[in-house]
């Protein structure tokens, strides 16, 4: 069979336009969401640039020992009689750290949200309410740390926001989506972490832009 010896670069041209013409929608979408929850366009772009360069930071916070510390030792054989001799001492130990783009960054503008809320205690009460479903559907994955399914925090901030704060839905959907899914899927599960063998455990993420952020985000859209 015979190949045009453009082909290659057809095709290396049309995944290029892929890629760009899916970043510019979701880039629209996220500066149409930023819009609805009062953000200035002009703050868009930085906030997007330092939660994806964020995603990658993870400040260590503290070290969780592990239930089952496990020892290693020599067994010496004297005289027909085996002895074991221990070596070392080998702690289990998970690294607590918080996830500068996915906890931070949506920390602190949740709490600038919270002071340009129209109905605070409403938008607390959808924040507690989307912290306890996510604490119930939250389970323990050995060698990751806690998981939840993927659509639900914002499923559930987004209803949450509609119902109780209808005048001002998007904001209290991101505001719940965030500091609800911080809360109850992260904090509330720390003590959890002990057992699951995993070297690190990043509150928000580690390494990953569809985080909490875009959790917050796709509420938004969602309300």
């Amino acid at each position: 069979m015979f190949f045009s010896p453009l082909i290659f670069v057809v095709m290396l041209l049309f995944l290029i336009g892929l890629v760009a013409l899916f970043a510019v929608v979701q880039i629209g979408a996220i500066s149409y969401a930023f819009g609805k929850i009062g953000i200035p366009p002009a703050y868009m772009l930085s906030l997007l640039m330092l939660s994806w360069f964020g995603s990658w930071v993870n400040i260590p916070i503290t070290r969780l020992r592990s239930e089952d510390d496990t020892y290693d030792g020599e067994i010496i054989p004297f005289f027909g009689q085996r002895y074991v001799v221990p070596r070392m001492r080998q702690r289990r130990e998970t690294i607590l750290a918080i996830n500068l783009g996915g906890a931070l960054v949506p920390c602190f503008l949740s709490l600038y949200l919270l002071t340009q809320a129209q109905s605070l205690v409403w938008t607390l009460i959808a924040t507690a309410i989307v912290a306890a479903v996510l604490h119930r559907l939250a389970r323990p994955v050995e060698g990751l740390g806690i998981a939840v399914p993927l659509l639900i925090p914002p499923l559930c901030a987004a209803l949450t926001a509609l119902i109780l704060t209808p005048e001002q839905a998007p904001l209290t959907a991101y505001v719940a989506g965030t500091m609800g899914t911080l809360i109850g899927a992260d904090l509330l599960n720390l003590h959890r972490l002990t057992g699951l063998r995993a070297p690190v455990a990043s509150i928000g993420g580690a390494g990953t832009f569809d985080g909490i952020f875009i959790t917050g985000i796709i509420a938004v859209l969602l309300a």
